[in-house]
């Protein structure tokens, strides 16, 4: 089976015979042909070409004030969506700015195209002002490297990089843009999207999972990956419930089995409640649906190793990149065409599942019930905050993160209901709370957008508050300020104890600096006030429609769990 860009991509036309372009204002006729809604940018003059394409361009260009927030945008928008986010940066030191966020399109097999301006053609291999080797900077960390060389060959390189982009296993492609040559004249046929391959299961995969099924008495389902639609993960929590088969959820991938489902049993990862990772161990058969037991999961490559387990992995990648641990089988497919295969199999409920499903889906309830509401004495609390957020939160609230301890108490919490109510860093960058909410914020605008940030994250990328104001992005920014970069400090405590060294911040007013950008902002250093200010919070982002920061001053080493 395969699948284009999007189901409502425009049939790619013809202008008349004769006509030409610029290749730059070609590239940006591509994208729109190809179903792309925004492009997040910052302007260079190595290609200007480009940016006049867009002038009139239906595509939303979103400026951007450094490239780590554009290329952060970028990813986050191609997690929410079945095509790849779209970054705009120019040479050397924009490009170099960029590579934070091809690193989480990379570890996190996220869909995403980034468009670097690059010196003239003619000047080549001469140290011109800014020149770099965009092949050896990228090579290792993109899933191609492509320059164009020959500006006919613009619309074509363009849908080659987004079908790259899809293809097998999602990640970031990398295209070089020549400043001379987006300027030359070329014809504007546009090239149509390339289908791109889903899987799916054969009769032997179905008779392989159907028997494996049968026989076991512990399943265990793990969901992951951004490679989903809602109706595949609504398809799935049916038959999971049906059947009283549990589900747990990669680390920062929470939505795909609702955080309400009988069958939802929390997630895996760093941090994770101690009962899920058990699970691992405990199960009879796990399966993987759009992800593999990779590092996090594992603890370190430590967990489930022993090749007597079974493990099923449900992956369009047949190299199964980043997996550790045993291969029982391997079904070749992207997560939609795996279920709708799946709910084909006649599959009679086990009498031992359900007792089996009800054990962890009662400690998961018990770890993210609600803690008090009421306030305590003293400094604000992370737990007040969510006592009072969760409950106001609609069916469709979302939670953005970067990294960090403040993060888990999302992740213990935070009640996501649907697919990709969860966006985050799964690969520990920090930086990607303020970008990824704007991002998000601007793609669902009628959507409760939350992101949780600590003191030391909030401040690399920060600055972009002025690209929500200057968009009308509302996201609800919580800072968590407890001076420190808590997590180093964490392991510090542990190798290193009593031995603070390179982890304290002393940190400026934030609630100002939202301010200063046009938004609402207040502190919060006493729990007392912690009701209030959040009420004020969301008058300012239902009313007054403009973005909310909270600064909760907060203890040190106090944590979600």
């Amino acid at each position: 089976m395969t699948e284009t860009i999007a189901d409502a991509t425009p049939t790619p036309t013809t202008e008349a015979a004769g006509t030409t372009k610029s290749a730059g204002h070609v590239i940006v006729d591509t994208l729109v042909a190809h179903g792309i809604k925004r492009a997040h940018v910052v302007p260079g003059e190595s290609f200007l070409d480009v940016l006049d394409g867009l002038h009139n361009s239906p595509i939303e260009t979103i400026v951007c004030r450094h490239e780590g927030g554009a290329t952060y945008m970028a990813e986050a928008d191609g997690k929410m969506n079945q095509r790849p986010g779209i970054a705009m940066v120019t040479r050397g030191p924009g490009a170099a700015n960029a590579h934070v966020g091809l690193h989480t399109a990379w570890q996190d097999s996220t869909p995403m195209v980034l468009f670097v301006g690059l010196i003239p053609f003619a000047h080549r291999d001469r140290e011109a002002f800014q020149e770099f080797d965009i092949k050896a900077w990228f090579d290792t960390g993109a899933k191609r490297v492509m320059v164009l060389d020959h500006a006919e060959r613009a619309s074509e390189i363009v849908a080659e990089a987004l079908f790259a982009a899809m293809n097998g296993r999602p990640g970031p492609v990398v295209i070089g843009l020549p400043e001379d040559v987006i300027r030359q004249q070329i014809p504007t046929e546009l090239h149509p999207p390339i289908p791109v391959a889903t899987g799916g299961m054969t009769t032997v995969d179905s008779d392989a999972l159907a028997t494996a099924l049968a026989a076991a008495s512990k399943p265990l389902f793990v969901t992951g990956g951004n490679d989903w639609t809602q109706e595949g993960a609504d398809q799935l929590t049916k038959w999971l419930e049906k059947h009283h088969i549990p589900a747990a959820a990669e680390w920062r991938t929470q939505g795909t089995v609702p955080f309400d489902s009988p069958s939802y049993v929390g997630p895996i990862g760093y941090g994770r409640p101690r009962p899920t990772y058990d699970l691992l161990e405990e199960t009879d058969l796990l399966i993987f649906v759009g992800t593999v037991p990779g590092d996090v999961i594992t603890d370190g490559f430590l967990c489930r190793q022993d090749w007597s387990k079974k493990n099923f992995l449900v992956t369009i990648d047949p190299s199964l990149r980043g997996r550790s641990g045993p291969v029982s089988y391997q079904i070749v497919a992207k997560p939609d065409v795996f279920i709708r295969d799946l709910a084909k199999i006649e599959l009679p409920v086990n009498g031992e599942w359900k007792p089996w499903t009800a054990r962890m889906r009662g400690e998961q309830e018990a770890f993210a019930t609600l803690p008090t509401a009421a306030p305590s004495p003293g400094k604000a609390r992370m737990d007040t905050l969510m006592a009072h957020l969760v409950p106001t939160l609609p069916a469709d609230a979302m939670v953005t993160l970067g990294a960090g301890e403040h993060t888990n108490w999302a992740h213990r919490y935070f009640p996501t209901q649907r697919y990709a109510s969860m966006i985050s860093a799964r690969n520990g960058s920090m930086g990607y709370s303020v970008p990824s909410a704007i991002a998000a914020s601007l793609e669902y605008p009628g959507r409760r957008v939350v992101t949780i940030a600590g003191d030391g994250e909030f401040l690399m990328n920060g600055q972009e508050l002025a690209t929500a104001a200057q968009y009308g992005a509302t996201p609800l920014v919580i800072v968590m300020d407890n001076q420190e970069y808590g997590t180093i400090r964490t392991h510090q405590e542990r190798h290193y104890p009593s031995r603070v060294s390179g982890t304290q911040l002393k940190n400026p007013d934030f609630a100002l600096t939202a301010q200063a950008f046009g938004g609402f902002g207040i502190r919060v250093e006493q729990d007392a006030d912690v009701p209030a200010a959040l009420a004020a919070a969301l008058q300012a982002i239902d009313h007054d429609k403009v973005f909310a920061l909270i600064h909760l001053v907060v203890e040190q080493r106090v944590k979600a769990y």
